[in-house]
């Protein structure tokens, strides 16, 4: 009998119905607690060191302000001299993108080419990679005061090798014309950071992969095309992104290079009062900026320009990233 009746419904006490509500509020409260209690080392320092600073920069682009008084509120005064009246912009922005546009594809390049050098090689693979990796390791300025003694056009190494030879060298850092491709030289020299990771991304490559090619008779180039590419594609997307924000930011060694040997030219104790040399060919972007800034101590404007380039800096990272789907290829999903 009793087992051809239905089982009456659970009947809960309103009472404990909202007891198991409030514990149920209570533990949730407590893991969000834990989470922004260790969340709070990245908080503060991103709300100390990036958030206060953006959100006051922002501020400052609206100002007129020389570090010495108060800012005083000018609107959009700033962003009409960047876009229309500095004359000093567009040969900054030239730079900057020629930089981007030379120097990351062929450090991108150069990288591969050595991660594919150091993989195939069966003796010695511990010291090629530690030779290749040790240039990244050198500080900046070091790297380029080392580079500009190299390339001095008067007592170089590298002109008098090419006297020897019969050519002559080019006056390199000193030279409009070779000035920029004086630090393309110096960015593939310290690219080691990259090269390791293109290393990691080649030694990761499925070998069952070139086999089913070589069997299909694809030669080393096809194999390299058809398997090794898309492979590492998400990693040359790294790459590019990586290479494309530094190239926007590019600084330390254009403001070395550039007041070093317009020292050398000029024997001029003063390397502040040579931005740009020679004829402007390293007047990049941050350089026009810090100018702007911390030397005729327009930091309203300088805020502006900061603020301008990382618009920028965004746009082009989303532009890239969208366009990504066309060409990168990730393990495990559908091209």
């Amino acid at each position: 009998m009793s087992s051809g009746l239905a089982a009456a419904p659970e009947v809960e006490l309103p009472g404990l119905t909202l007891e198991r509500r409030r514990a149920k509020r209570k533990a949730a409260w407590r893991r969000r607690r834990l989470v922004l209690l260790l969340m709070s080392p990245w908080i503060v320092g991103f709300s100390v060191f990036f958030g206060y600073p953006l959100v006051t920069s922002a501020y400052l682009s609206f100002t007129h302000y020389d570090l010495l008084s108060s800012p005083r509120w000018i609107g959009l005064s700033n962003y009409r001299y960047l876009l229309g009246t500095d004359q000093q912009i567009w040969p900054a922005v030239y730079n900057t993108l020629w930089m981007i546009v030379v120097a990351v594809p062929l450090q991108v390049a150069f990288a591969i080419g050595i991660a594919l050098m150091v993989a195939r090689a069966r003796r010695g693979v511990g010291i090629f990679r530690t030779i290749f990796y040790l240039p990244a390791l050198a500080p900046p300025v070091a790297a380029t005061l080392g580079f500009v003694y190299i390339l001095n056009p008067a007592n170089g190494p590298v002109n008098i090798l090419l006297k020897h030879l019969g050519i002559d060298g080019p006056l390199w850092f000193q030279s409009p014309g070779w000035a920029k491709p004086s630090l393309v030289l110096l960015g593939l020299w310290g690219v080691g950071n990259i090269m390791i990771i293109f290393l990691a991304a080649v030694l990761d490559v499925p070998e069952h992969l070139h086999e089913s090619a070589q069997l299909d008779g694809a030669g080393p180039l096809r194999r390299f095309r058809a398997v090794t590419l898309p492979s590492i594609s998400p990693v040359i997307l790294f790459a590019v992104v990586i290479g494309v924000i530094q190239g926007l930011q590019y600084f330390t060694q254009a403001y070395v290079a550039a007041n070093i040997a317009s020292g050398q030219a000029s024997q001029s104790a003063d390397i502040t009062s040579n931005l740009g040399y020679p004829e402007q060919s390293t007047l990049f972007y941050p350089v026009l900026l810090y100018q702007n800034g911390f030397r005729n101590f327009e930091m309203g404007y300088a805020s502006s320009m900061a603020m301008l380039l990382l618009v920028v800096a965004l746009a082009v990272t989303v532009v890239i990233l969208v366009n990504s789907r066309r060409w990168v290829h990730y393990r495990g999903t559908a091209s």
